[in-house]
């Protein structure tokens, strides 16, 4: 009885101290929690991102970054100091940009559903911004089976970091641009296809979407080698929104997010470097249609392509201006191949 009360005692004492080491960011409005909060640093680097239950792990933050700043759905929330995070939970404004309408077309049975939307990507290294895009899609599904068809891109900007260094064995150096992608919804419109042995799969009712948080992790034990480098944690993590006590189909989403995370180095450096891409897309029209020949352009690193401004919507997701705060002059857009 005596060790029963022992491993008890201990087992609380190691969840009081877990607890001390989280935060938890909620809506001001209803405290429901909040994920996909990022938390930059003075630097510009994102040291933290809120997962579906609102958490953040509290020893990712630097107390050297002085002044942390908090983005939530591509707009800048608040602005705090290390000593604001003392606190366990911090409330935040979660509604500072109205509730955007999506536009359904055509809603009668046809062969197509088409989900059009904003995107943008975006690639860390060591938590520092190497590469930016964002742009215009729309994703093609088969009404029947609900698998996706096509993938899209109308319109984009890529921006890249100027002088990137490719010395070969400092991995850190490199330029991770060719890394920029779109966002990949295969499975989006089939959720049971998440539920695999090797997922986890957690839900969070909100006042105004339902969401779904998908994670894996692969190489977390042993890394793998290849080429003289090594590979280690990757992980990823899905959220997928949907429309409040909605069916969770196509014509009921929101948003897409996927992060995707990976440690890397060259066999001849001394520690890993962490890499992590961010892809996002949020839904602004669907539409049903026996016609799939969606214009389109090629996604290419390399140049932009658009013809219109659509950037300036104020709907729009326009993380760019956010991260230029920060890196001024030396993030670049690429000339845009009309």
């Amino acid at each position: 009885m005596k060790r029963i009360h022992l491993l008890y005692f201990v087992f609380s004492l190691i969840s009081v101290f877990m607890d001390a080491q989280t935060i938890t960011f909620v809506s001001e409005k209803n405290n429901k929690p909040l994920p996909k909060v990022s938390v930059f640093g003075k630097d510009g680097s994102i040291l933290a991102y809120s997962d579906i239950d609102g958490k953040i792990d509290k020893q990712s933050l630097n107390p050297d970054q002085e002044k942390f700043q908090l983005v939530y759905n591509s707009f800048p929330v608040a602005t705090l100091s290390y000593s604001d995070f003392e606190q366990p939970t911090i409330k935040i404004n979660d509604q500072v940009k109205e509730i955007e309408t999506i536009v359904i077309k055509n809603n009668k049975p046809a062969k197509y559903i088409l989900v059009k939307g904003n995107f943008n990507s975006y690639v860390t290294v060591n938590n520092k911004l190497n590469g930016y895009a964002d742009g215009i899609i729309t994703y093609v599904f088969d009404n029947k089976t609900k698998k996706l068809k096509s993938t899209n891109v109308q319109q984009y900007r890529i921006y890249r970091l100027i002088d990137p260094k490719q010395e070969k064995k400092l991995t850190a150096s490199w330029d991770y641009g060719n890394s920029l992608d779109v966002p990949k919804m295969k499975k989006v419109g089939n959720i049971d296809e998440y539920k695999k042995k090797d997922t986890k799969i957690k839900e969070l009712k909100g006042n105004f979407k339902d969401e779904i948080e998908v994670t894996g992790e692969y190489l977390q034990q042993k890394e793998l080698a290849l080429f003289g480098f090594r590979f280690f944690d990757f992980r990823g993590i899905q959220n997928i929104s949907f429309e409040k006590d909605s069916q969770k189909s196509l014509k009921d989403l929101l948003e897409f997010n996927e992060i995707l995370f990976v440690k890397l180095k060259h066999k001849s450096e001394a520690s890993y470097n962490q890499i992590i891409s961010y892809e996002n897309f949020y839904t602004t029209e669907i539409s049903f249609s026996n016609e799939n020949n969606i214009d389109d352009v090629r996604f290419n690193k390399e140049y932009s392509n658009y013809q219109t401004q659509y950037w300036k919507d104020p709907s729009f997701p326009n993380m760019q201006t956010i991260f230029s705060s920060y890196f001024k002059g030396d993030l670049q857009e690429k000339q845009n191949k009309k």
